[in-house]
């Protein structure tokens, strides 16, 4: 038995996984967006995790106890920021979220290897102008820095203790060398961060750590592997067999992306394709 963890816009869903990839149950928890101001879109850091334990503890116990690994995926880009004590310093500022344009514009113009070597234009929607637009306007936050995680790799480190992402979610960042999947020191360096702010890179199939006892036991299961995961958008792909060169989906949710699969990385940022990690080894995409 398998367990999934999805870190939606609207709702956190849970689902258990059979070994033959049928799907037992699905429980889910609805969650709400902040907007403080005009194209300002949040969430609390704690919604999402508090989402995550009613959707598990709706499914049934004798199915959590036979849980072998747990995957996760969820919603791109989001900016997590946490202090030294993993505590959140603010709403994470989501994918949606428009308030950026002027940081993005003043990245693209800085620094070349965001079309280079990140592979995509400089949008709001990524996580790096983001960061850029707390360094600019909330100085005080941006100095308490100590990591910075995606929506899925809040829980992670929740479940496990563990600060850790995917190529696929990473990518989003704008900090990713995508061709090459590692982080890359100068676009990081661009929004005033180093690579000690960042999680572990994994490839998605990749165990990244185990559940806590404490989190086992209040859902009643073992101490299962975590596994990377993949972004929601790379998850779905894999789980509809989108995963070798050409294959491509549809997918219209809160967002509408048409993804195709690619075995080795191109890029077409000219035309604002988005050219991303997939959530396989040696496995890329472009998205749009």
């Amino acid at each position: 038995m398998f367990l999934g963890i999805d870190i939606g816009t609207s709702a956190v869903k849970s689902v258990l996984i059979q070994q033959d990839g049928s799907v037992l149950e699905s429980a889910s928890a609805s969650l709400s967006v902040l907007r403080p101001q005009q194209s300002w879109s949040e969430q609390r850091p704690e919604d999402w995790w508090q989402a995550v334990n009613q959707s598990v503890l709706k499914l049934s116990s004798n199915a959590r106890k036979q849980v072998q690994a747990i995957g996760l995926s969820g919603q791109m880009h989001g900016a997590t920021l946490l202090n030294k004590h993993d505590q959140p310093l603010r709403p994470a500022i989501l994918w949606n979220d428009g308030r950026s344009h002027a940081q993005s514009q003043q990245l693209q113009a800085d620094e070349a290897d965001f079309i280079n070597v990140g592979a995509n234009l400089v949008m709001p929607g990524f996580t790096a102008p983001k960061l850029q637009w707390v360094r600019q306007h909330e100085p005080a936050v941006f100095n308490q820095i100590h990591k910075v995680l995606l929506p899925k790799d809040y829980v992670r480190l929740c479940m496990t203790g563990d600060y850790a992402t995917d190529m696929s979610d990473a990518a989003g960042t704008l900090w990713l060398d995508v061709a090459k999947r590692c982080w890359h020191e100068p676009l990081l360096q661009a929004c005033g961060l180093t690579q000690s702010a960042m999680p572990e890179l994994f490839e998605g199939n990749a165990v990244t750590g185990q559940l806590r006892k404490s989190i086992a036991e209040q859902w009643s299961m073992p101490q299962a592997k975590v596994v990377a995961g993949g972004s929601d958008n790379a998850a779905g792909a894999l789980g509809a067999g989108a995963i070798n060169q050409g294959q491509s989906i549809l997918s219209l949710g809160t967002s509408g992306v048409i993804f195709t699969a690619t075995d080795c990385h191109k890029a077409n940022p000219k035309q604002a394709v988005h050219a991303f990690c997939h959530a396989l080894p040696q496995r890329w995409h472009l998205m749009s």
